[in-house]
């Protein structure tokens, strides 16, 4: 988005103001399921992330921050300058509001920097509770045009969380159209929903959890067979081979390759989907996209995309890539009829919590099960990865083993090269 400055240089004697056009850069909006995801996408790049407590979000199983770690992550997030925005985006009957009151004064008291929901109930309570209180509009609201952009903005909504069922041109088109002080926020990357911006009733009527409440069993990932009225029990599969049919599986948004054309629509704020993924998805798909944003600024006009964040991308669970609605409607392309499975390449082995700059010996805490002389790589918060094998490992006893085979273990390692904080090793599947 372009916004104006004034400049300020000396010509024949005079100094004259000359506006400007200035390149605001987008934020890049990361998913935090729990604290150390939260940490680790701030740690690996994002400009914000948003995060849920016990009640009144969309992910009941994404892991809940209690209050005491809800406090704990917007304090880790405002000290790192970055932002915290927590979600509010239930789609709520009438004893859903029970408490929200109380729930709304507190998250305005841990100075969270934007309260994100969908109905406009819970809007008009928050106005009432904590009319400081900045107010996101979340793509749950289905916010497809800009009439309905511009009435949340007469409304007090400072930012709207568009719909992802619009392609780049109608952004666009709806940036235009809105206030320049309406910020908008489009998803970039993650899981799509087969259903209308999320709003499905499979998961209701075939397990009894509602995904509009935040309990979606994602029924739209099952396997299904075809059965005649006239021979009850009698399973035909409707497939492509012989495992059967995932016939609402939808592949997976991915729009690194087309940094570019995101920006150019407008937008304010790039957000990744994900909170249920783990803190290495956080980390891996942050750190790809903040090098591309930033190589972006650098040089606009120079830009060239880099397979590398692709490549690194890749390294995390995903599904197949689509770009969703961005450049056209999605067809049977972009659905995965074979299989419900994620493409796992690479197992997340462990995190360095500290490391010994003068020794060269990295202190690791396992998160899978590693063995010496096999290869890892190890990714630091910025810059390359780099391989190398495990030579030698030691626990906390000061005693070689051969494996580290509990869960969260203290292993110590000596590394290759200098290693960071916070970076993690990961392995390639045989």
């Amino acid at each position: 988005m372009q916004t104006r400055a004034k400049r300020r240089h000396k010509h024949e004697g005079r100094f004259i103001i000359e506006e400007m056009k200035v390149l605001e850069k987008v934020e890049l909006v990361a998913p935090a399921g729990n604290l150390e995801k939260l940490k680790m996408a701030i740690i690996y790049g994002a400009d914000a992330v948003y995060l849920g407590g016990n009640e009144f979000g969309l992910r009941a199983f994404a892991g809940y921050f209690t209050l005491e770690e809800m406090k704990e992550g917007i304090e880790f997030a405002h000290s790192m300058g970055k932002k915290a925005y927590v979600t509010m985006n239930i789609i709520p009957h009438n004893e859903d509001f029970e408490g929200m009151e109380e729930y709304i004064k507190v998250i305005a008291g841990l100075q969270a920097d934007a309260v994100i929901i969908s109905d406009p109930g819970v809007y008009a309570l928050v106005k009432e509770t904590a009319p400081e209180m900045k107010i996101h509009l979340s793509t749950q609201a289905n916010n497809t045009n800009w009439r309905s952009a511009r009435f949340w903005y007469e409304h007090g909504v400072k930012r709207i969380i568009l719909a992802r069922e619009l392609s780049l041109k109608e952004i666009g088109e709806i940036r235009k159209r809105v206030p320049e002080d309406l910020e908008l926020e489009i998803f970039i990357h993650g899981a799509m929903c087969v259903s209308y911006s999320g709003r499905c009733l499979l998961s209701n009527y075939m397990a009894g959890r509602d995904a509009n409440r935040g309990l979606c069993s994602h029924p739209c990932r099952w396997e299904y067979f075809l059965m005649e009225e006239k021979r009850p029990g009698q399973y035909m599969p409707v497939y492509e081979d012989e495992r059967g049919t995932f016939i609402f599986n939808s592949k997976d948004l991915c729009m690194i390759e087309h940094i570019p054309a995101v920006i150019s629509t407008g937008v304010n704020s790039l957000k990744i989907e994900g909170r249920m993924k783990s803190a290495y998805y956080a980390a891996t798909t942050v750190k790809a996209y903040r090098e591309a944003i930033d190589a972006y600024y650098k040089d606009p006009e120079g830009y060239r995309f880099n397979p590398l964040w692709l490549e690194e991308i890749a390294k995390a669970s995903h599904r197949e890539y689509t770009t969703g609605f961005y450049f056209k409607k999605p067809g049977s392309e972009d659905q995965v009829y074979n299989t419900s499975t994620y493409v796992r390449e690479y197992d997340f082995v462990g995190i360095v919590v500290e490391y010994n700059k003068e020794t060269g010996i990295a202190k690791v805490e396992q998160r899978n099960r590693m063995f010496v002389g096999e290869e890892i790589e190890v990714m630091n918060p910025k810059g390359r990865y780099f391989k190398q094998k495990i030579t030698s490992m030691r626990n906390e006893e000061g005693e070689l083993i051969e494996s580290a085979p509990h869960p969260q273990m203290i292993v110590y390692m000596p590394m290759e090269r200098e290693t960071e904080e916070y970076a993690m090793l990961r392995r390639k599947k045989g």
